[in-house]
């Protein structure tokens, strides 16, 4: 009996769902059942493991255990980090992190017209500061952040379905993304890269109506000095990158690169770069592009 136990529990994958109130945690629960994970909403920290070993003994196993854990747990949330590094000995265990601005967050909670979990008597920008700060070490350990400043419910659902649905064909789930630097650097953004050392295409006014995504803008970014140079640097720095990120057991990547507004030369260096990752072994790979068609 022992032996069933302990094989079921190489088997198990715990994911731990938290970050800030109103960033999205019960669109992200839905969308994870639908993926046949068995979810658990406001679960205490503390009753993590006994989830786990309750798991371990139903006949059928739950390989996959999703729960959410926020400050809605009150004085019980404060033991969510070191309850984390005590399951990761013998479990395999993610933390999914959400977030978002400011500005965003106190727009929701004025919409549905509900104060924050943390604000007591003070505004709902109070609760989001204090929130935050009750966070801070969580944010830092999780492995998987996700901004959701500018998407709604259905493509928050998207991108959590592409990314656990990729899992269970790819070693590290790699995402790259083109941006503007006049618009702020991606918040959950792993390396960035900076692709404003290329001329600017915006300032030829037969290429400024196109974008990174049409051969002629492809074609005069590729022809200026050091752009292929470092795309291939690049691609050749990310191969013992990935090999390590598989080892390490880090399954989500994104790459950002920059230019000054996210429309020329970062989207066209982010699809070449995306392209010769994808013969990477082990390593799935897709593209965003967070600014383009923003000016």
């Amino acid at each position: 009996m022992a032996t069933d136990i302990d094989t079921n529990a190489e088997q198990q994958e715990v994911l731990i769902v938290t970050g800030m109130s109103g960033a999205g945690r019960s669109t992200v629960a839905n969308a994870l059942e639908d993926l046949d994970w068995y979810v658990v909403d406001n679960l205490p920290p503390q009753m993590l493991r006994p989830l786990i070993e309750l798991a371990n003994r139903a006949e059928s196993g739950l390989p996959r255990i999703a729960a959410v854990v926020d400050v809605r747990g009150r004085n019980f949330f404060e033991d969510l980090r070191e309850m984390i590094q005590s399951l990761r000995e013998g479990t395999k265990v993610r933390v999914l992190f959400l977030e978002a601005s400011d500005s965003v967050l106190v727009r929701r909670f004025e919409q549905v017209r509900r104060p924050h979990p943390l604000q007591g008597n003070g505004t709902i920008l109070d609760g989001i500061d204090a929130e935050r700060a009750r966070l801070r070490e969580i944010r830092e350990a999780s492995d998987i952040i996700v901004d959701t400043t500018d998407l709604n419910i259905h493509q928050l659902a998207t991108n959590i379905t592409e990314t656990f649905a990729a899992e269970d064909t790819a070693g590290v789930q790699v995402t790259v993304m083109s941006f503007g630097f006049k618009y702020g650097l991606p918040p959950d953004a792993d390396l960035v890269a900076d692709a404003r050392f290329l001329p600017n295409p915006f300032w030829n006014p037969d290429l400024r109506p196109h974008t990174g995504l049409d051969d002629v803008v492809k074609e005069y970014v590729f022809q200026q000095d050091g752009a292929e140079e470092f795309v291939a640097a690049y691609v050749a720095a990310m191969r013992p990158i990935f090999a390590g990120y598989q080892r390490e057991n880090k399954r989500h990547a994104m790459i950002a690169i920059g230019c000054t507004g996210g429309k020329h030369r970062s989207v066209a260096i982010a699809e070449e770069l995306a392209t010769r990752l994808r013969g990477f072994p082990g390593v799935a790979v897709n593209t965003k592009h967070r600014d383009l068609g923003r000016e």
